[in-house]
């Protein structure tokens, strides 16, 4: 029997136990992982707090890596013994998962399995927010709201990579000086209500030219005041579950552009499965860093959630069955 942090109903953290849970049975075009390390992702709390529940009792989480055991029918290119991560609508809170091999991705021989385990979602949601939908280019301002995040770190490296000028911010003074190791170059206290008017001042008046912003709300609508004419605001994701209705009307005034990014939508194609292999490859191969904050036991999932909804963590938080 596997073990696995599941709920029967949503709620707070501590609606998860520590059972015993099915083998998962191979399939044709799949792949059954012995997990290493999980990857807990801004939706994983999300669903857990008030999502969706495919069954019951529901095994919550998006990402995990470890070793693959059994190899089903048609698939030739995965390997019993060989080492992936993988992305999943459901089930990575785990010590045994299946999925199909194509939303599998290598992790190279020698590198760290639990910095690879931290890539695909909130690296690969990063760069489509700053390239295929927010079409950065070198010498332009970015704003990454939530940048103590997983998503909010991978951007900064990103963004500054690509030689733009990185504005961040953080919802304290503490985690927003973190950052400038990552590549920010001007920090902002999201928390102040004044935030947008700093974002102005720093660039002369004149706004970024794209913000990406997983926090929603209110600090959505201040994104939108944050950008120049001709600006581009991205919103992926909700991480405030703040209900606060955006007012677009700002958007014409400025002829500013609002797209919603979801990479989910995008999982399939070979485009997406190409980037994120690359930047697995990249993290493998230490050109651009995974900051893990904390580990806890598979067992101690509710710690875990808890710790992220504490608004402590900076970088990834991780579970290891």
């Amino acid at each position: 029997m596997a073990k696995a942090a599941v709920y029967y109903e949503t709620g707070a953290p501590d609606v998860f136990r520590y059972e015993d849970v099915p083998d998962p049975e191979v399939f044709a075009g799949g792949v059954v992982l012995d997990v290493e390390a999980i990857s807990i992702e801004g939706g994983d709390t999300l669903n857990r707090a008030g999502g969706e529940m495919t069954s019951t009792p529901h095994i919550v989480g998006y990402q995990c890596a470890g070793t693959i055991t059994e190899v089903g029918e048609g698939v030739t290119d995965r390997h019993v013994g060989q080492r992936v991560v993988t992305t999943m609508i459901s089930g990575s809170h785990a010590s045994k998962v299946r999925n199909l091999a194509m939303l599998t991705w290598p992790i190279p021989e020698g590198a760290d399995l639990i910095a690879c385990a931290c890539v695909p979602i909130p690296f690969g949601t990063a760069h489509d927010c700053l390239f295929e939908f927010g079409h950065l280019q070198k010498g332009e301002t970015v704003l990454i709201q939530a940048g103590a995040g997983g998503v909010g770190l991978a951007a900064i490296q990103l963004a500054k990579r690509a030689g733009a000028t990185v504005f961040a911010t953080a919802s304290n003074d503490e985690r927003l000086a973190r950052l400038t190791e990552f590549g920010m170059d001007h920090g902002i206290n999201y928390s102040q209500s004044e935030w947008v008017q700093q974002v102005r001042e720093l660039t002369d008046g004149r706004g970024v030219d794209l913000v990406v912003d997983s926090v929603g709300g209110k600090i959505l609508q201040g994104s939108v005041q944050s950008v120049t004419y001709r600006g581009r605001v991205i919103t992926v994701g909700h991480a405030s579950r703040d209900t606060k209705l955006l007012d677009i009307s700002p958007l014409g005034a400025g002829n500013i552009s609002l797209t919603g990014v979801f990479l989910g939508a995008e999982m399939g194609s070979d485009r997406a499965r190409n980037m994120i292999g690359g930047l697995v490859n990249e993290v493998a191969a230490g050109e651009l860093r995974v900051e893990v904050d904390r580990t806890f036991p598979l067992s101690a999932a509710a710690e875990a959630h808890a710790y992220i909804e504490s608004r402590q963590a900076v970088g990834r938080v991780v579970l290891v069955p």
